[in-house]
C-alpha cells in the first residue's frame, strides 16, 4: 500500500510541527516547507499527493503559490489551512482550484479527516464512463471531453461533476453533496464551497453558464444534473 505524501506549508514553526506529527501519527508521509518560495521548491523537487497549505506566508503568499500550481497544470489536491476565514477569502482560494478550506485554529485531528477524504475522493475505480451529448466522462480516468476536447478540472470539480452525472435527474442539497465528495458536513464546511465548484463547473461545461443545459440549480433545494 502507497504511503500518501503530504506537504504541510506554513512559516509557525510550531503550527507546522503539530500538524506534520499528527498527520505521520496517522499513517502519512509528511514533508514541509515554511514559505512560499521554498514550497514551490520542494513541490518542483518531488510530487506530493497533497498540500496542506497556509494563506499567510512571508515572500510568495499562499494563494500565489496556488495559482502557480494551477496556471502550471499541477492538479494535487490543495487543502487551505489559514487564519483569514472571511468569505472572500475563502472563495478567492476555492477559485484558484484548492479542494478544501479549515479556518485556523482547527484540530489536527480534522486537518487529518480532511486529508484522508479529499485524497479518497481524488482517487477512482472502475473503468465506467458517462457520455451526455458532447460530454464524455472518464470515470476510471478520470477524463472529460466537450466535443472531443479535453477539459481540464481539479480533483474535486472532477468528483463533484461525476456524483451529479451520475445521477442524472436527481437532486442533491448541498449538504449531500459536502458529505459525498468532500467527506465533511455543513458543520464543519461552508455550504458555500459547493456554489463555488458549481458555479467554476458551469463555465467549462457550459455553453452559457448563465442559463445552464446540465448543471441546475433548484433553488431552496440544491444541484441536479440534465442529460
Amino acid at each position: 500500500m502507497t504511503i500518501p505524501d503530504v506537504l504541510v506549508v506554513d512559516d509557525e514553526p510550531q503550527v507546522r510541527e503539530i500538524v506534520a506529527s499528527y498527520l505521520e501519527h496517522e499513517g502519512f508521509s509528511v514533508r514541509t516547507a515554511a514559505d512560499g518560495t521554498e514550497a514551490l521548491a520542494e513541490l518542483a523537487r518531488q510530487r506530493a499527493d497533497l498540500v496542506v497549505l497556509d494563506l499567510m506566508l512571508p515572500g510568495v503568499d499562499g494563494l500565489t503559490v496556488l495559482r502557480r500550481l494551477r496556471e502550471s497544470g499541477d492538479e494535487v489536491p490543495v487543502i487551505v489551512l489559514s487564519a483569514r476565514g472571511r468569505e472572500s477569502e475563502r472563495v478567492a482560494g476555492l477559485e484558484l482550484g484548492a479542494d478544501d478550506y479549515l479556518a485556523k485554529p482547527a484540530s489536527p485531528r480534522e486537518v487529518a479527516a480532511r486529508a484522508r477524504a479529499v485524497l479518497r475522493r481524488a482517487k477512482s475505480t472502475g473503468p465506467s464512463t458517462i457520455e451526455v451529448g458532447e460530454l464524455m466522462i472518464d470515470v476510471g480516468g478520470r477524463r472529460l471531453t466537450k466535443a472531443g476536447e479535453d477539459v481540464d478540472l481539479p480533483p474535486k470539480e472532477f468528483d463533484l461533476l461525476v456524483r451529479l452525472a451520475s445521477t442524472p435527474g436527481e437532486v442533491h442539497s448541498r449538504g449531500d453533496l459536502l458529505r459525498d465528495v468532500w467527506g465533511s458536513s455543513p458543520d464543519w464546511q461552508d455550504p458555500g464551497t459547493v456554489t463555488v465548484h458549481i458555479r467554476r463547473l458551469r463555465r467549462k461545461l457550459e455553453d452559457d453558464p448563465a442559463a445552464p443545459n446540465h448543471l441546475m440549480t433548484v433553488y431552496g433545494v440544491g444541484y441536479r444534473f440534465d442529460p
